[in-house]
């Protein structure tokens, strides 16, 4: 993975979609995260435990992993109206191997479904493969939860395997999907959709 610069090309504090915008976290979105976190439906979705995360935990979480300088985390934002409606970070970045893991949450339950989880894992696709420099972005996702399968998907994820009855919820078990994209399938889409342009 490419040297990180002083001037930090590789970690921007603004990157701009069509529909919405990534911006560097600021203390001030605390309360909002704090309250995502505290949704059981999120809680569903996105974590292996269905407990509420205590507030001491989402603190330290925000701290460290959303507000270090060093980490790479953004609020997600819708463009028109500059409102906080999710998070999304990389995590495990691994130069040895040349991976990094994906994470993204919509927090805001109305802004679901209006594409703007797919946007931000593209722009997140391009600041990866773009300026940071893996050869793999990968996640995992519950198989339940196929809204975000199909964002991933539209985002140019494929599915790479799965851990099978992995997760408990609503009385049976469920598969944990693990998806991934390769640098040379995300020049081969940039490509595609720069020539249809």
């Amino acid at each position: 993975m490419h040297a990180r610069d002083t001037d930090r090309s590789w970690n921007p504090t603004l990157i701009e979609g069509d529909t919405s915008e990534l911006r560097r976290h600021r203390p001030a979105n605390l309360p909002v995260v704090l309250r995502w976190y505290a949704d059981p439906e999120l809680a569903r979705l996105t974590r292996y435990s269905m407990r509420p995360m205590p507030h001491e935990e989402v603190e330290r979480f925000f701290q460290s992993r959303l507000l270090s300088s060093e980490s790479v985390a953004y609020g997600i934002h819708i463009k028109a109206s500059g409102r906080l409606i999710g998070l999304t970070t990389f995590s495990a970045l691994d130069p040895d191997n040349g991976s990094v893991l994906f994470h993204i949450t919509i927090g805001e339950t109305d802004a679901w479904g209006h594409g703007y989880g797919t946007e931000a894992a593209r722009l997140m696709l391009e600041l990866g493969f773009g300026r940071i420099g893996p050869q793999r972005v990968g996640l995992s996702v519950f198989a339940f939860n196929e809204r975000a399968v199909r964002s991933y998907q539209k985002a140019g994820f494929q599915v790479e395997g799965r851990l099978r009855e992995a997760i408990a919820r609503d009385g049976r078990y469920w598969d944990e999907i693990h998806m991934g994209v390769l640098r040379d399938e995300w020049l081969a889409a940039r490509a595609a959709r720069d020539g249809e342009g």
